[in-house]
């Protein structure tokens, strides 16, 4: 069946110097590995055909299919709090655009195929443990109802790759609103390019943003549309407990997507101070640091910005510090409006605030585990309920009887019934999620050839994650002791 995808390549139409050409390196045996036919549908592709020979060819970077115009990017970016001003699609390539059923525009991207003018010393490729764990995980957050990048494709490429160990090279097909970055308007405003600032600002505008494009003053509208996105995204990655793991400036994309899985994990305990990444040695990307760590990363975009904003510059930077003084209070008004929902509280009144402080502290105190008690407090909002089993997740923690009484009562305040309540916090609150222990099995079935059934069993239900799965019930139990993930590696 022949392979057939209508691009239109808006960012290969910028100037040259925004990109570098470049083709795929061709994978020597290519195997498909797991294909999204959900999603190729919705971008109007044939899943038959891209789980054809000609399809897998071009999803490992075999081939190059007709229309597509292949680029590396180039960006900069913060890395830990230190700047580079080269880093760009090291081991990746932006096939091109495509225009989806409805229509958004969309890049498909290749990550894994090869070396690039921006690999450094690095080869370019993937291992398939990284490869799939991002499918999973993102397409977990896109089932959470989380802005993300998605996952069309994991292809296996039959050659080996040089980590740690040997392991098996693999290529991931990466769908996303758009790759600008950060890192993109750093690489341009640290070469003091204006020109180049205003004509990626513009082309933003114009593919993410057109309801700005009219403004009176466009930049500055930018900047704050962005800083609302970035505002709910990450009261939404709280509010399930992800932690990024590696937010540099580079790892965040304009469109207010989620990107870059790497040393991504989730909270079992709830814990401010959680860091899983191996490379996060000072705890920068904690899970409670990740609000603070986002507003730092948008000052480092206003600065880019600055000089189209004002001639003056100190007009320049005040818009900036006004637009992003606003990130603090749309964080909160996102973030306790996400967890009052969890809590099955609709509408938002005096005092509510303190409910869902209250049940995170006790959380803390007892190590429970953050996504059963949430979705378990579903199962008591009637007062005639057993709490006996939700207590136990606090180790029978007493203290926690007032606050129950008190939520209860704000409930019954609101009017809707138990039934009504508990139907609403089920839709919001998780029962299965991919949790660390279970991620790291998967991939390991997989790397080690025994077993992909484990993981395509994982795959299916984080992606229904808020159906009660009976079949799949051991895979919301909190890890033991000794199945506790110490950290978790970005594999590059």
């Amino acid at each position: 069946m022949s392979l057939a995808i209508a691009f239109d390549n808006s960012y290969a139409r910028l100037p040259s110097r925004f990109y570098e050409r470049v083709r795929p390196e061709a994978a020597p045996s290519p195997g498909l590995l797991v294909l999204n036919t959900t999603l190729a549908a919705d971008l109007g592709l044939n899943p038959e055909a891209l789980a054809s020979p000609e399809g897998v060819a071009a999803l490992s970077g075999a081939a190059v299919p007709e229309g597509a115009d292949p680029i590396a990017m180039a960006y900069a970016g913060h890395q830990f709090g230190h700047f580079v001003p080269a880093l760009g699609d090291g081991r990746a390539v932006l096939l091109g655009e495509v225009i989806a059923r409805d229509g958004r525009r969309l890049d498909l991207q290749l990550k894994g195929s090869g070396r690039t003018v921006f690999s450094r010393r690095g080869d370019g490729k993937a291992a398939v443990g990284p490869v799939l764990r991002e499918y999973l995980i993102s397409e977990a957050m896109a089932a959470f109802g989380i802005p993300t990048t998605r996952s069309l494709a994991a292809v296996a490429t039959g050659e080996t790759v040089l980590r740690e160990r040997p392991l098996p090279g693999a290529v991931l097909t990466r769908v996303a609103a758009s790759h600008v970055r950060v890192g993109t308007f750093q690489y341009f405003a640290h070469r003091s390019d204006e020109d180049g600032v205003r004509r990626l600002a513009d082309y933003v505008i114009d593919r993410l943003y057109p309801d700005i494009a009219g403004a009176e003053a466009p930049y500055a509208a930018l900047f704050e549309s962005v800083v609302q996105r970035q505002a709910r995204l990450i009261a939404l990655w709280l509010s399930v407990g992800f932690v990024h793991g590696v937010m540099n400036t580079d790892n965040m994309a304009i469109s207010g997507e989620t990107i870059d899985y790497g040393p991504c994990a989730f909270l079992d305990a709830y814990d401010p101070g959680m860091v899983l990444s191996s490379i996060d040695r000072q705890g920068r990307y904690a899970y409670g640091r990740q609000p603070q760590i986002a507003q730092w990363n948008l000052a480092r975009l206003g600065e880019c910005l600055l000089p189209l904003l004002s001639d003056d510059r100190d007009k320049a930077v005040q818009i900036v510090v006004d637009r992003l003084s606003g990130f603090a209070r749309q964080f909160e008004a996102a973030y306790f409006g996400r967890f009052l929902e969890k809590l099955g509280i609709a509408d938002e009144r005096p005092g509510d605030r303190e409910l869902v402080t209250g049940l995170l502290s006790l959380m803390q105190m007892g190590e429970a585990d953050f996504t059963l008690v949430f979705r378990r407090l579903a199962d008591i909002v009637d007062p005639k309920a057993d709490t006996e089993a939700f207590l136990s997740l606090f180790g029978g923690n007493a203290g926690l009887e007032p606050w129950l009484t008190a939520w209860r009562a704000r409930l019954a305040a609101g009017g809707r019934s138990p039934t009504e309540v508990a139907t609403s916090m089920r839709a919001i609150n998780p029962a299965i999620i991919p949790r660390n222990h279970q991620v790291e099995k998967a991939l390991d079935a997989v790397i080690d050839g025994s077993d992909g059934s484990t993981y395509i069993r994982l795959l299916q239900a984080v992606t229904h994650p808020f159906d009660d799965r009976p079949d799949d019930a051991d895979l919301a139990v909190p890890p033991r002791t000794e199945e506790r993930v110490a950290a978790t590696f970005c594999g590059t």
